[in-house]
């Protein structure tokens, strides 16, 4: 079996990855799993400068899901580079960081940064719904879309993966704008905007009142967003939303994913991503598929 993949230019040992914002930089899963068989991490959403995110409280559970509004809490590029990135790099799997800004000049300045570290590559985040500002408007339009990633990417050499938003109407003919300004590839779906209320006390749970739902509650919305963005684009998707086992990761790509990532799935079990990878490895073997790439987009849709 064969469960190497190149993604976007990236060579992956298999095709899991972790999703940005829901496994940190690394240092705490890596005293439960071993990182180097993941097949890439994907950092937290990092910016041009320090971000103390939203305030408190700033996670709730809710049915088969979570909500979070945590702001885009980071360090920023410089503490990144100098302590977090020499740390990553001592295993083998691919980094890939996730890059956010409130500008275009910030996104750009930010991965002109990105583009002398030694990392794998960008996964430009287009999508956060919990900051007031900024990625939020540059990713609900084709225009806006394109107008970032070109920005960003006569500046980025390493491939460039953008994030897009679900909140939207038409996911498809914004992925266009992706692969229009010339990325490497796309990444969906980021969580779904929503809310939760305290019936006690008549607040919003959340204290930035609304935020992103992950988990198993949003997948089959992200299936349905990665097939039809399968349909449009011709560059490699990277799926996820709600994916905590391997049937879901199978699913996602017999949906056209190339790759996947586990988010709230990390929270469920820190070794979830690991099990992951052994359960697409006993899907393989029970349908003598020989290589992974060969499941990618092959879901036979029913005629109506």
């Amino acid at each position: 079996m064969n469960t190497k993949i190149n993604f976007a230019g990236i060579e992956m040992k298999n095709p899991v990855t972790v999703a940005s914002g829901t496994f940190g930089y690394g240092r705490e899963f890596a005293q439960f799993i071993d990182l180097n068989k993941l097949g890439g991490i994907i950092t937290k959403g990092t910016s041009l400068k320090p971000r103390s995110g939203n305030k408190p409280s700033r996670v709730c559970e809710t049915a088969s899901g979570m909500l979070n509004s945590i702001g885009l809490q980071n360090p920023g590029v410089e503490y990144f580079a100098a302590t977090d990135l020499p740390w990553l790099r001592k295993f083998d799997t691919a980094i890939i960081v996730n890059a956010c800004g409130s500008s275009i000049d910030e996104y750009v300045d930010l991965c002109r940064i990105l583009n002398t570290l030694d990392i794998d590559g960008v996964e430009l985040n287009l999508s956060c719904p919990n900051v007031k500002s900024g990625c939020l408007a540059f990713g609900t339009t084709y225009e806006g879309v394109k107008e970032v990633t070109s920005a960003v990417r006569k500046v980025l050499d390493k491939p460039l993966i953008v994030k897009l938003t679900p909140n939207v109407t038409d996911i498809a003919s914004i992925s266009k704008a992706v692969e229009d300004a010339g990325a490497d590839a796309v990444s969906l779906i980021n969580t779904l905007l929503g809310m939760s209320i305290d019936i006690h006390t008549k607040r919003p749970k959340l204290a930035n009142n609304t935020g992103g739902l992950s988990g198993p509650a949003i997948k089959p919305v992200a299936v349905r967003m990665v097939y039809q963005v399968a349909q449009k684009v011709n560059i490699p998707i990277l799926g996820m939303g709600g994916i905590i086992n391997g049937d879901d990761a199978i699913e996602f790509m017999l949906a056209g994913a190339n790759a996947i990532s586990i988010g709230a799935g990390n929270f469920i079990n820190p070794a979830t991503s690991i099990n992951t990878i052994s359960e697409i490895e006993d899907y393989m073997k029970k349908y003598k598929i020989e290589n992974i790439s060969d499941i990618v987009g092959k879901v036979e849709m029913n005629i109506n």
